[in-house]
């Protein structure tokens, strides 16, 4: 069993861990006692695809914290691989954050600098213990999860990329993340032997393509995309939707759609056309 420790002070961004590493597949509890971690992986162990396990300990387990070394040493014997990362941050940052946050500190004490203080004693044996630490004081959530992913591998194709063709005459697709007009591309649908193809027809995809408009901003949109995909996955987004519109969703924005969908396959993409079904377009309100 690969098992990650997540621990650290309160407000040093231990929930922000747990989120990434479910997000690359690892099975998370939050707040087991030390003493039933050897329990816990036995039963993981029952479950063939579960291979990789966090667990999120901290000063709220109070006395079940006293064993750590020796239940961390037996669990190393025994073969596991730990590794046990420490969150820390100032003071005056963990102050602020809960201050903004308008959370009360999980020890409950009167005075939070006190509350603090205590923490970071009971946690010594944790500290100890730390494979990797990582101070969070200038990071933000997106900087922490890149961090994350970054040192416990980000699955492939873990962003998941959707190029997705669409009619603005049934409007803009809610889950979009960036929308591409193409209205100003010619347009088959005036055409009579296309008219009732759509974007998937050779001879569709042959007129749309023809256009010294078209192999320009196919050039544009895919050094746009790139660059914006790219920066999604440092972000540490899981999906995104690029959104291709043009009047009826059968013609233009299936062909360019599709197209994107070609270049953008270093990502991992998948095409889908909304409106493509809707049947054949009418010709009031076309552009």
């Amino acid at each position: 069993m690969k098992l990650v420790v997540i621990t650290g002070v309160s407000g040093a961004g231990k929930t922000t861990v747990k989120s990434a590493l479910e997000d690359l597949g690892f099975y998370c509890v939050d707040n087991l006692p030390m003493a039933l971690l050897p329990k816990f992986i036995e039963l993981l162990a029952l479950r063939e695809e579960v291979t990789r396990a966090g667990l999120v300990v901290d000063a709220r387990s109070g006395d079940f914290l006293t064993d750590t070394s020796r239940v961390l040493a037996d669990l190393r014997s025994a073969g596991h691989s730990i590794d046990v990362l420490f969150l820390d941050a100032p003071d005056e940052m963990i102050l602020r954050r809960f201050s903004e946050t308008r959370r009360r500190h999980p020890l409950l004490g009167k005075d939070i600098r006190a509350d603090i203080e205590a923490e970071r004693t009971r946690l010594v044996n944790l500290r100890a213990e730390a494979t990797t630490v990582i101070d969070t004081g200038e990071l933000n959530v997106h900087g922490l999860r890149a961090i994350v992913l970054g040192r416990y591998g980000r699955a492939e194709g873990n962003l998941a990329v959707t190029v997705m063709s669409f009619g603005f005459k049934y409007g803009l697709p809610t889950e979009s993340d960036i929308v591409l007009d193409v209205r100003f591309l010619p347009n088959p649908f005036f055409v009579s032997s296309l008219t009732a193809l759509s974007g998937e027809a050779e001879a569709v995809r042959a007129y749309v393509m023809e256009s010294q408009e078209t192999q320009l901003f196919l050039e544009k949109a895919e050094e746009l995309l790139t660059l914006c995909v790219a920066a999604f996955e440092r972000e540490g987004k899981t999906y995104a939707t690029i959104a291709i519109g043009c009047t009826g969703g059968r013609h233009r924005s299936v062909v360019i759609a599709n197209e994107l969908g070609q270049r953008l396959r270093a990502f991992a993409v998948e095409v889908k056309h909304r409106d493509i079904a809707r049947g054949r377009p009418s010709i009031e309100g076309q552009k």
